[in-house]
Protein backbone atom coordinates (compact mmCIF):
# COMPACT_ATOMS: atom_id res chain seq x y z
CA UNK A 1 0.00 0.00 0.00
CA UNK A 2 2.77 2.38 -0.06
CA UNK A 3 3.07 4.91 -2.26
CA UNK A 4 5.46 6.11 -4.72
CA UNK A 5 6.62 9.18 -3.20
CA UNK A 6 6.08 11.06 0.24
CA UNK A 7 3.48 13.85 0.05
CA UNK A 8 6.14 16.99 1.86
CA UNK A 9 3.23 19.13 1.17
CA UNK A 10 1.28 21.38 3.87
CA UNK A 11 -2.25 18.81 3.28
CA UNK A 12 -3.12 16.74 1.81
CA UNK A 13 0.11 14.34 3.07
CA UNK A 14 1.14 10.96 3.70
CA UNK A 15 -0.78 9.07 5.82
CA UNK A 16 0.49 5.84 7.60
CA UNK A 17 -0.68 2.68 5.84
CA UNK A 18 -3.39 1.75 8.94
CA UNK A 19 -4.99 5.10 8.06
CA UNK A 20 -5.49 3.83 4.37
CA UNK A 21 -6.41 0.15 5.36
CA UNK A 22 -9.51 1.83 7.98
CA UNK A 23 -11.04 2.90 4.90
CA UNK A 24 -10.96 -0.37 2.85
CA UNK A 25 -14.43 -1.24 4.02
CA UNK A 26 -17.98 -0.14 2.32
CA UNK A 27 -19.87 1.27 4.88
CA UNK A 28 -23.68 2.16 5.19
CA UNK A 29 -24.66 5.59 6.95
CA UNK A 30 -27.95 4.09 8.68
CA UNK A 31 -26.29 0.69 9.49
CA UNK A 32 -25.53 -0.10 13.33
CA UNK A 33 -21.91 -1.78 11.70
CA UNK A 34 -20.87 2.36 10.84
CA UNK A 35 -21.97 2.56 14.46
CA UNK A 36 -22.44 6.35 15.02
CA UNK A 37 -21.15 5.88 18.43
CA UNK A 38 -17.74 6.62 16.40
CA UNK A 39 -18.96 9.95 15.59
CA UNK A 40 -19.81 11.18 19.07
CA UNK A 41 -16.26 9.50 19.96
CA UNK A 42 -14.48 11.66 17.28
CA UNK A 43 -16.36 14.63 18.44
CA UNK A 44 -15.74 13.94 22.58
CA UNK A 45 -11.41 13.52 21.47
CA UNK A 46 -11.56 16.66 19.34
CA UNK A 47 -12.67 18.81 22.51
CA UNK A 48 -10.50 17.26 24.77
CA UNK A 49 -7.03 18.09 22.28
CA UNK A 50 -7.96 21.47 21.94
CA UNK A 51 -9.28 21.99 25.50
CA UNK A 52 -10.10 21.10 29.35
CA UNK A 53 -12.76 23.73 29.58
CA UNK A 54 -16.53 22.30 28.97
CA UNK A 55 -17.77 25.57 27.20
CA UNK A 56 -17.00 23.95 24.04
CA UNK A 57 -18.57 22.07 21.11
CA UNK A 58 -17.56 20.03 17.94
CA UNK A 59 -19.29 20.35 14.67
CA UNK A 60 -18.21 18.26 11.77
CA UNK A 61 -18.87 19.46 8.24
CA UNK A 62 -18.35 17.80 5.39
CA UNK A 63 -16.29 18.94 2.36
CA UNK A 64 -12.59 20.75 2.50
CA UNK A 65 -11.30 23.10 5.03
CA UNK A 66 -12.16 26.02 3.03
CA UNK A 67 -15.98 24.64 3.41
CA UNK A 68 -15.69 24.60 7.35
CA UNK A 69 -13.98 27.74 7.25
CA UNK A 70 -17.26 29.45 5.14
CA UNK A 71 -19.60 27.46 7.51
CA UNK A 72 -18.36 29.31 10.81
CA UNK A 73 -18.35 32.70 9.02
CA UNK A 74 -21.69 32.23 7.02
CA UNK A 75 -23.29 31.18 10.70
CA UNK A 76 -21.57 32.36 13.52
CA UNK A 77 -21.43 36.23 12.61
CA UNK A 78 -25.49 36.97 12.24
CA UNK A 79 -26.82 39.83 9.89
CA UNK A 80 -25.47 43.54 10.90
CA UNK A 81 -22.35 41.68 12.21
CA UNK A 82 -19.12 43.02 10.91
CA UNK A 83 -15.72 41.05 10.04
CA UNK A 84 -12.40 42.12 10.95
CA UNK A 85 -9.81 39.99 8.86
CA UNK A 86 -6.06 39.96 10.02
CA UNK A 87 -4.63 39.17 6.55
CA UNK A 88 -0.75 38.48 5.85
CA UNK A 89 -1.30 35.04 3.38
CA UNK A 90 -3.78 33.49 0.97
CA UNK A 91 -5.98 32.02 3.27
CA UNK A 92 -6.33 34.92 5.34
CA UNK A 93 -6.88 36.57 1.89
CA UNK A 94 -9.53 33.59 1.14
CA UNK A 95 -11.66 34.58 4.73
CA UNK A 96 -11.84 37.78 3.54
CA UNK A 97 -13.52 36.77 0.21
CA UNK A 98 -15.56 34.60 2.03
CA UNK A 99 -16.93 37.41 3.89
CA UNK A 100 -17.47 39.40 0.79
CA UNK A 101 -19.33 36.30 -1.09
CA UNK A 102 -21.67 36.21 1.45
CA UNK A 103 -22.43 40.08 1.87
CA UNK A 104 -21.10 40.35 5.21
CA UNK A 105 -19.25 43.93 6.44
CA UNK A 106 -15.84 43.54 6.86
CA UNK A 107 -12.88 45.14 7.02
CA UNK A 108 -8.89 44.27 6.58
CA UNK A 109 -5.36 44.77 8.20
CA UNK A 110 -3.41 43.51 5.36
CA UNK A 111 0.35 42.87 6.11
CA UNK A 112 2.98 41.63 3.51
CA UNK A 113 3.15 37.60 3.50
CA UNK A 114 6.34 37.55 5.62
CA UNK A 115 5.68 40.20 8.01
CA UNK A 116 3.78 39.31 11.47
CA UNK A 117 0.42 41.23 12.42
CA UNK A 118 1.11 44.09 15.05
CA UNK A 119 -0.80 43.87 18.03
CA UNK A 120 -1.18 47.60 18.52
CA UNK A 121 -2.97 47.32 15.05
CA UNK A 122 -5.15 45.39 16.05
CA UNK A 123 -6.31 47.51 18.93
CA UNK A 124 -6.35 50.69 16.91
CA UNK A 125 -8.52 48.69 14.98
CA UNK A 126 -10.80 47.87 17.54
CA UNK A 127 -10.98 51.18 18.69
CA UNK A 128 -11.64 53.31 15.73
CA UNK A 129 -14.53 51.21 14.96
CA UNK A 130 -16.98 50.02 17.54
CA UNK A 131 -19.12 48.10 15.01
CA UNK A 132 -16.92 45.48 14.22
CA UNK A 133 -18.05 42.08 16.10
CA UNK A 134 -15.83 38.97 14.92
CA UNK A 135 -12.33 39.13 14.18
CA UNK A 136 -10.76 36.23 12.12
CA UNK A 137 -7.04 35.20 11.54
CA UNK A 138 -4.67 32.22 9.87
CA UNK A 139 -2.85 30.53 12.84
CA UNK A 140 0.31 29.20 10.31
CA UNK A 141 0.13 30.72 6.89
CA UNK A 142 1.42 28.16 4.53
CA UNK A 143 1.50 30.54 1.85
CA UNK A 144 5.04 30.92 3.63
CA UNK A 145 5.02 28.57 7.06
CA UNK A 146 4.76 31.96 9.39
CA UNK A 147 3.19 31.54 12.75
CA UNK A 148 0.86 34.12 13.79
CA UNK A 149 0.66 35.34 17.46
CA UNK A 150 -3.05 34.12 17.69
CA UNK A 151 -2.72 34.24 21.77
CA UNK A 152 -1.75 37.99 21.72
CA UNK A 153 -4.38 39.25 19.29
CA UNK A 154 -7.01 36.96 20.66
CA UNK A 155 -6.01 38.39 24.39
CA UNK A 156 -6.72 41.95 22.58
CA UNK A 157 -10.06 40.80 20.80
CA UNK A 158 -11.28 39.37 23.94
CA UNK A 159 -10.52 42.51 26.08
CA UNK A 160 -13.32 44.55 23.23
CA UNK A 161 -15.76 41.67 23.91
CA UNK A 162 -15.49 40.37 20.20
CA UNK A 163 -15.72 37.25 18.84
CA UNK A 164 -12.40 35.40 18.19
CA UNK A 165 -11.91 32.70 14.91
CA UNK A 166 -8.95 31.40 14.49
CA UNK A 167 -8.57 29.59 11.26
CA UNK A 168 -6.10 26.50 12.89
CA UNK A 169 -6.21 24.66 9.83
CA UNK A 170 -2.06 23.75 9.53
CA UNK A 171 -1.63 24.25 13.32
CA UNK A 172 -4.28 22.08 15.34
CA UNK A 173 -2.88 18.70 15.79
CA UNK A 174 0.59 19.58 15.15
CA UNK A 175 1.12 22.81 17.74
CA UNK A 176 0.06 22.38 21.55
CA UNK A 177 -2.04 24.86 22.39
CA UNK A 178 -5.31 25.23 25.12
CA UNK A 179 -8.26 27.68 23.11
CA UNK A 180 -9.48 28.35 26.26
CA UNK A 181 -6.36 29.45 27.81
CA UNK A 182 -5.71 31.55 24.73
CA UNK A 183 -9.61 32.78 24.57
CA UNK A 184 -10.22 31.63 21.62
CA UNK A 185 -13.91 31.46 21.08
CA UNK A 186 -13.93 29.31 17.19
CA UNK A 187 -11.13 27.07 15.47
CA UNK A 188 -11.60 25.86 12.69
CA UNK A 189 -9.02 22.73 11.55
CA UNK A 190 -9.54 19.81 8.77
CA UNK A 191 -8.88 16.05 8.88
CA UNK A 192 -6.14 16.18 6.11
CA UNK A 193 -3.44 18.22 8.26
CA UNK A 194 -1.71 17.04 12.15
CA UNK A 195 -4.18 14.72 12.68
CA UNK A 196 -2.82 13.04 9.90
CA UNK A 197 -5.99 11.55 8.62
CA UNK A 198 -7.52 11.91 4.71
CA UNK A 199 -9.11 14.50 2.91
CA UNK A 200 -12.98 15.03 3.51
CA UNK A 201 -14.41 17.15 5.78
CA UNK A 202 -13.75 19.55 8.41
CA UNK A 203 -14.37 20.31 12.00
CA UNK A 204 -15.32 24.03 14.17
CA UNK A 205 -14.89 24.10 17.29
CA UNK A 206 -16.77 27.09 19.15
CA UNK A 207 -18.13 28.00 22.72
CA UNK A 208 -21.55 26.62 22.92
CA UNK A 209 -23.06 29.64 23.94
CA UNK A 210 -22.49 30.87 19.65
CA UNK A 211 -23.57 27.97 18.97
CA UNK A 212 -26.93 28.43 20.98
CA UNK A 213 -27.27 31.99 19.36
CA UNK A 214 -26.55 31.18 15.36
CA UNK A 215 -29.71 29.75 14.34
CA UNK A 216 -31.33 31.17 11.31
CA UNK A 217 -27.69 33.11 10.49
CA UNK A 218 -26.67 30.51 7.73
CA UNK A 219 -26.42 31.61 4.26
CA UNK A 220 -26.27 28.62 3.05
CA UNK A 221 -28.28 25.15 3.14
CA UNK A 222 -25.29 22.89 3.27
CA UNK A 223 -23.10 25.14 5.26
CA UNK A 224 -25.36 25.80 7.81
CA UNK A 225 -23.32 24.83 11.03
CA UNK A 226 -26.29 25.55 13.48
CA UNK A 227 -28.14 22.72 11.98
CA UNK A 228 -25.15 20.26 11.91
CA UNK A 229 -24.45 20.78 14.78
CA UNK A 230 -28.14 20.32 16.34
CA UNK A 231 -28.50 17.35 13.94
CA UNK A 232 -25.17 15.92 15.52
CA UNK A 233 -26.52 16.81 19.08
CA UNK A 234 -30.24 15.40 18.77
CA UNK A 235 -29.63 12.51 16.59
CA UNK A 236 -26.21 10.51 18.47
CA UNK A 237 -23.88 11.84 15.52
CA UNK A 238 -25.78 11.41 12.98
CA UNK A 239 -24.61 14.10 9.38
CA UNK A 240 -27.56 16.04 7.67
CA UNK A 241 -26.07 14.71 4.45
CA UNK A 242 -24.11 12.15 3.54
CA UNK A 243 -21.59 11.41 5.94
CA UNK A 244 -17.95 10.77 4.29
CA UNK A 245 -18.12 7.48 5.75
CA UNK A 246 -14.71 6.00 4.97
CA UNK A 247 -12.78 9.38 5.89
CA UNK A 248 -14.35 9.42 9.60
CA UNK A 249 -13.20 5.77 9.77
CA UNK A 250 -10.00 6.75 8.70
CA UNK A 251 -9.75 9.90 10.82
CA UNK A 252 -10.65 7.74 14.04
CA UNK A 253 -7.30 5.60 13.47
CA UNK A 254 -5.43 8.72 12.73
CA UNK A 255 -6.55 9.96 16.56
CA UNK A 256 -5.78 6.72 17.71
CA UNK A 257 -1.97 6.88 16.26
CA UNK A 258 -1.83 10.32 17.74
CA UNK A 259 -2.68 8.99 21.02
CA UNK A 260 0.00 6.21 20.88
CA UNK A 261 2.49 8.85 19.47
CA UNK A 262 2.26 10.80 22.70
CA UNK A 263 -0.63 13.41 21.78
CA UNK A 264 -0.07 16.53 20.43
CA UNK A 265 3.45 17.42 21.84
CA UNK A 266 5.03 14.83 20.86
CA UNK A 267 3.80 15.05 17.35
CA UNK A 268 4.80 18.63 17.68
CA UNK A 269 8.33 17.50 18.52
CA UNK A 270 8.48 15.16 15.50
CA UNK A 271 7.26 18.18 13.62
CA UNK A 272 10.04 20.83 15.08
CA UNK A 273 13.17 17.75 14.53
CA UNK A 274 12.03 18.05 10.89
CA UNK A 275 12.05 21.57 10.45
CA UNK A 276 15.27 21.93 11.91
CA UNK A 277 16.86 19.27 10.11
CA UNK A 278 15.37 20.47 6.72
CA UNK A 279 16.21 23.92 6.73
CA UNK A 280 19.99 23.48 8.19
CA UNK A 281 20.36 20.35 5.51
CA UNK A 282 19.16 22.70 2.79
CA UNK A 283 21.27 25.85 4.11
CA UNK A 284 24.29 23.36 3.58
CA UNK A 285 23.28 22.75 0.39
CA UNK A 286 23.46 26.23 -0.29
CA UNK A 287 19.11 27.12 -0.14
CA UNK A 288 17.91 29.98 1.95
CA UNK A 289 14.87 29.60 3.64
CA UNK A 290 12.55 32.70 3.03
CA UNK A 291 11.75 33.27 6.80
CA UNK A 292 13.47 34.09 10.06
CA UNK A 293 14.16 31.31 12.42
CA UNK A 294 11.66 33.40 14.97
CA UNK A 295 8.95 33.58 12.25
CA UNK A 296 8.92 29.97 11.24
CA UNK A 297 5.75 27.21 12.02
CA UNK A 298 7.20 23.80 12.30
CA UNK A 299 4.40 22.79 9.40
CA UNK A 300 6.03 23.89 6.35
CA UNK A 301 9.19 25.76 5.36
CA UNK A 302 9.70 28.14 1.87
CA UNK A 303 12.90 28.66 0.46
CA UNK A 304 13.76 30.79 -2.29
CA UNK A 305 14.43 29.57 -5.64
CA UNK A 306 18.09 29.65 -6.72
CA UNK A 307 19.39 32.34 -9.03
CA UNK A 308 20.99 30.17 -11.33
CA UNK A 309 19.68 30.49 -14.91
CA UNK A 310 19.94 26.84 -14.96
CA UNK A 311 17.41 26.26 -12.13
CA UNK A 312 13.85 25.80 -13.77
CA UNK A 313 10.84 24.19 -10.59
CA UNK A 314 9.40 21.81 -13.12
CA UNK A 315 12.19 19.86 -13.62
CA UNK A 316 13.35 20.12 -10.13
CA UNK A 317 10.28 19.11 -9.05
CA UNK A 318 10.12 15.94 -11.22
CA UNK A 319 13.46 14.88 -10.91
CA UNK A 320 12.68 15.02 -6.72
CA UNK A 321 9.16 13.23 -7.33
CA UNK A 322 10.61 10.09 -9.58
CA UNK A 323 13.08 9.94 -6.73
CA UNK A 324 10.20 9.83 -4.04
CA UNK A 325 9.32 13.04 -3.11
CA UNK A 326 6.82 15.80 -4.07
CA UNK A 327 7.63 18.94 -2.82
CA UNK A 328 5.17 22.46 -3.26
CA UNK A 329 5.63 25.45 -5.21
CA UNK A 330 5.70 28.57 -4.09
CA UNK A 331 2.71 30.90 -3.38
CA UNK A 332 3.95 34.12 -2.36
CA UNK A 333 3.47 37.07 -4.81
CA UNK A 334 6.66 38.64 -4.15
CA UNK A 335 9.71 36.39 -3.96
CA UNK A 336 10.53 33.30 -6.30
CA UNK A 337 9.86 30.44 -4.38
CA UNK A 338 9.53 26.85 -3.28
CA UNK A 339 8.06 25.10 -0.42
CA UNK A 340 8.75 22.05 1.57
CA UNK A 341 6.15 20.64 4.30
CA UNK A 342 7.32 18.49 6.78
CA UNK A 343 3.52 17.39 8.71
CA UNK A 344 2.25 13.64 8.45
CA UNK A 345 3.67 10.16 8.37
CA UNK A 346 7.18 12.06 7.76
CA UNK A 347 10.10 11.18 10.10
CA UNK A 348 13.81 12.66 10.63
CA UNK A 349 14.78 9.86 8.48
CA UNK A 350 12.82 10.19 5.65
CA UNK A 351 14.34 14.36 5.74
CA UNK A 352 17.56 12.73 5.69
CA UNK A 353 16.38 10.97 2.58
CA UNK A 354 15.14 14.07 1.40
CA UNK A 355 18.31 16.30 1.60
CA UNK A 356 20.06 13.39 -0.86
CA UNK A 357 17.74 12.95 -3.46
CA UNK A 358 18.04 17.60 -3.20
CA UNK A 359 21.73 16.89 -3.82
CA UNK A 360 20.89 14.31 -7.03
CA UNK A 361 18.43 16.80 -8.15
CA UNK A 362 20.14 19.87 -8.17
CA UNK A 363 22.28 20.16 -11.21
CA UNK A 364 22.49 23.87 -11.99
Amino acid sequence: MNNDYLLLTPGPLSTSNTVKEAMLKDWCTWDDDYNLDIVQAIRSELCSLATSSPEYTVTLMQGSGTSSVESAIGTLIPNGGKLLVINNGAYGARILEIAQYLNIACSALNYSETQLPEVKDVEAALRSDPTITHVAMVHCETTTGILNPAKEISAVVNKHKKVMILDAMSSFGGIPFDIADWQIDVLISSANKCIQGVPGFGFVIAKKSLMHTAKGNARSLSLDLYAQWQTMEQHHGKWRFTSPTHVVRAFAQALTELKLEGGITARYQRYQKNQSLLVEGMQALGFKALLPKELQSPIITSFYSPSSPDYDFKRFYQKLKSLGFVIYPGKVSNADCFRIGNIGEVTPQDITNLLEAVTKAKYW
